[in-house]
């Protein structure tokens, strides 16, 4: 651990081995790294590191008390930083430790052709599939799994996702009358509050069977039935049908960068002349412009088949389609906001989680959602809203400034 940290070794953090030795922080500790087995080093630090130390905690052969996002800094600034001639050292240093058991075979095992429709609805069942009474525990009242928008005064997750809803559908420049497209609807919000409060009439489409039927039991008790719709339905099956508006939200990270041509030509066939598309969706920051396949630990536990491309990536598949680009904003640190009043959530309600899952799947989504928010916060990623209109021969359909946004 000395040779790992370098000079970080036991400074702002404390460590406490399984036999109940503990080393204490130089400094005041942002947390304590637990060690809980002889070979969780070897565990958590031999190769695929993409992978083992989120296992090597899921299975709880180390652990962290204290600052979560603080501690996967730490480590993640460790394994960057290591000196590449050091390695061979470092092996040999962790093959001396006992060998841990066999993890168990869990996570998704997807089969099929990648961003098959097949294999799409499996990924996302993985993932959205999960019991009601879990998701109920960590998010808002209207059950929005998606980055808040933190308007000024807004300090409650419930406002927060309200505003990010009002937000995007003002984007588009909703009317009564209009007929609006969600792209992976989720349980069905942001439908229901077009109906509701924009007087539109809303189709959703997602692939999650626990969400269809959820979003039926929401459009049912708001009394929107008349004008509101969703569907079990692949969205590239949408059938000729036309709408005034698109939106989708979180929805492309799903896609695939093979399938973004797909996505984007589905979306303007779909549109009418005129029309504005919302493309809202994470996308990786990197400065070698490949943005991030999903793999490792995010792959295996939290979204199999997942594909963070370079927001250019994005954009230049919506041109490539023939939308025109009117505005593009990032809201990364709106998302590290979110995150963490989920995890705040998460944490608060332990017991109801596991309750409703397990505490295999509590770790899991403590890992993922700290770790997420850090990587927002740090600029590793960004989460984009970018305003599509498939223009007309002259000017587009909106306002030549963003004043009507904010008022």
């Amino acid at each position: 651990m000395r040779a790992l940290f370098g000079q970080r070794f036991a400074r702002d953090f404390a460590i406490e081995l399984w036999d109940g030795t503990r080393v204490e922080a130089a400094e005041a500790p942002r947390f304590t790294l637990k060690i809980n087995q002889p070979f969780a080093l070897r565990a958590a630090f031999a190769p695929p590191l993409d992978l083992n130390p989120g296992r090597a905690f899921v299975e709880k052969w180390i652990d962290i008390e204290g600052d979560i996002e603080a501690a996967i800094d730490a480590m993640e600034s460790a394994v960057e930083t290591f000196p590449r001639f050091r390695l061979p050292a470092m092996l040999a240093q962790l093959l001396r430790l006992p060998k841990p058991p066999p993890a168990p075979l869990d996570g998704a095992r997807l089969r099929g052709a990648r961003h098959s429709k097949r294999r799409d609805a499996d990924a996302i069942g993985f993932h959205y599939d999960q019991p009601i009474a879990f998701y109920r525990t960590f998010l808002d009242a209207r059950m929005v799994y998606s980055c808040a928008y933190w308007d000024e005064g807004v300090q409650t997750l419930d406002d927060a996702q309200l505003a990010k809803i009002d937000y995007t559908l003002r984007k588009v420049r909703l009317h009564p009358g209009e007929r609006l497209l969600d792209i992976g609807c989720g349980w069905g919000a942001l439908v229901v509050r077009a109906a509701q409060q924009f007087g539109a009439h809303a189709l959703g489409v997602t692939l999650s069977r626990r969400q269809h039927e959820e979003a039926q039991r929401r459009i049912a008790e708001a009394g929107v039935g008349d004008r509101v719709r969703v569907e079990l339905r692949d969205y590239r099956d949408l059938r000729g049908e036309t709408f005034d508006k698109i939106v989708s939200v979180g929805m492309v990270e799903h896609v695939g960068r093979e399938r973004l041509g797909t996505y984007f030509r589905t979306a303007y066939d779909a549109l009418r002349e005129g029309g504005l598309f919302l493309n809202h969706g994470i996308a990786q920051q990197s400065r070698d412009g490949k943005g991030y396949r999903g793999s490792g630990f995010i792959d295996r536990y939290v979204f199999p088949d997942g594909d963070l491309v370079n927001v250019d990536a994005t954009l230049r598949g919506a041109e490539a389609a023939g939308f025109e680009i009117r505005d593009v904003e990032n809201l990364r640190e709106h998302y590290a906001r979110t995150l963490r009043a989920w995890y705040t959530n998460l944490e608060a309600r332990r017991d109801e989680v596991i309750a409703a899952t397990d505490e295999r799947t509590y770790r899991i989504w403590k890992l993922y959602m700290s770790g997420s928010a850090l990587n927002f916060w740090r600029g590793q990623m960004g989460v984009f809203q970018t305003l599509l209109a498939k223009s007309q021969r002259g000017p587009a359909t909106v306002p030549q400034t963003r004043r009507d946004l904010y008022v």
